[in-house]
């Protein structure tokens, strides 16, 4: 009688367990979409990334100005604030606000700007968030954050713009190897464009075309460095850098032709290119010598063909800042996540981070990587300091670019020992 009793009790408590269950799924079952709310919220959802994807380049048009600020108290600075004797930070006739501390000042300045919005949108992930208003809308108070952020580090004494100064330093060298693996990820995605199936011959004699272009340009590059930079012998640095360029190009082709490797030549071409490109860039960044740089000492301070080149050289920063800051997915270490449609376009934390980066990068350019002397009027990036630099970036990318290479065949064994462990 006892057992009947308890076995009615757990047959009555099970029935009450079905009922609320049954409850819960349906109050749970999602409710019927009708397919015109779908096609609203899908626009919607595209009105809204059209938003930031605006913003993006009202911000690339501030850092370019910017730029033009910190060139323009660079060399014509003092001419203006020396009206401007109420300020005691810049000393006597403005003197510690023109030149390099008038550089580093308006860097200061953007960086302060940019770090903010860094603060401000870090977590930013849906379109519907209030970081993504203030990220794409708010422009009158941005406006004003922009103007007391670039006013604010002209009251700094000079030591403190020495400081920043030298954590710019630090600062634009995380901004170059930012770029270098942005750049890196982009050859392989070119590569992959260009090449989606290696079982067609159209796309692997297309390959063979572009890459045998590229290696030709970069084979022309190294002649025509060793013609104007290296005929005599007491341009040994400038024979070292193009020479160790040459072995690196030779190097990145025998590892991609390797049976155990066999990337193909396209991307090897593309990167030999880029190379050659950063040492040439290297080269004429030397100070004026008669012997081992002609070209520098043909040009003046005022033809047109350097502040051509000056400008392109600003519009290049300002290039390389939006496409790193864009670029946010080649530094995800998670590639499989899957976008929603509520998802904001790309990382506003990280945009505005290597915008913030860039902003000392572009002063390390402009006082040419010394903080003790000034760069001469209409000239950007040039000195020995800044040779090195970009010698030691090109070296970086080769590194970086021969790790991708051969890191699939180092953890090769790894895998295959692991796997033979789990088989046993």
């Amino acid at each position: 009688m006892f057992r009947y009793i308890v076995n009615m009790d757990q047959h009555a408590q099970s029935i009450k367990e079905r009922a609320v269950d049954i409850r819960q799924s349906h109050s749970e079952a999602p409710q019927e979409v009708l397919p015109g709310q779908l096609e609203a919220n899908s626009s919607n959802h595209s009105q809204e990334k059209k938003k930031p994807l605006r913003a993006r380049f009202v911000y690339g048009i501030i850092f370019l100005i910017t730029n033009l600020k910190a060139w323009f108290f660079r060399d014509y600075g003092q001419k203006v604030l020396s009206q401007f004797n109420y300020i005691k930070a810049c000393g006597v006739d403005g003197l510690d606000c023109c030149h390099t501390l008038g550089v580093l000042r308006v860097s200061l300045g953007c960086f302060i700007f940019f770090f903010v919005m860094f603060a401000t949108t870090i977590k930013a992930r849906k379109l519907y968030e209030a970081r993504n208003t203030w990220h794409s809308g708010w422009w009158t108070l941005k406006l004003f954050l922009l103007i007391l952020s670039m006013a604010v580090p002209f009251f700094f004494p000079s030591n403190y713009i020495q400081v920043y100064g030298e954590l710019a330093r630090i600062g634009a060298g995380i901004f170059l190897v930012l770029q270098l693996v942005s750049v890196i990820e982009f050859i392989g995605w070119w590569n992959n464009y260009w090449m989606p199936d290696k079982e067609m011959r159209q796309s692997c004699s297309f390959g063979l075309f572009m890459s045998t272009i590229f290696y030709i340009a970069s084979v022309c590059g190294i002649g025509v460095m060793y013609y104007f930079y290296g005929q005599s012998l007491k341009c040994s640095l400038n024979i070292f850098f193009i020479s160790w360029t040459a072995v690196l190009l030779i190097v990145m082709m025998a590892i991609s032709l390797h049976s155990k490797v066999n990337r193909g030549l396209l991307s090897t071409g593309i990167m030999a290119s880029y190379l050659v490109f950063l040492c040439w860039s290297a080269i004429r960044s030397e100070p004026v010598d008669k012997r081992c740089n002609k070209q520098n000492q043909e040009n003046g301070n005022s033809d047109w063909t350097t502040i051509l080149s000056f400008l392109i050289a600003i519009c290049a920063i300002v290039m390389a800042t939006f496409s790193t800051g864009i670029d946010s997915q080649s530094f995800q270490f998670r590639k499989d996540k899957v976008q929603e449609e509520d998802d904001i376009p790309y990382d506003y934390g990280f945009f505005h981070m290597v915008f913030a980066l860039g902003a000392m990068y572009f002063a390390m350019l402009f006082i040419s990587w010394n903080l003790n002397n000034s760069a001469r009027k209409w000239s950007i990036d040039v000195g020995f300091a800044s040779t090195w630099v970009k010698i030691v970036s090109e070296w970086f990318a080769a590194t970086i670019y021969l790790w991708k290479l051969i890191s699939p065949v180092v953890r090769q064994p790894k895998v295959m020992n692991l796997e033979g462990n789990q088989c046993s």
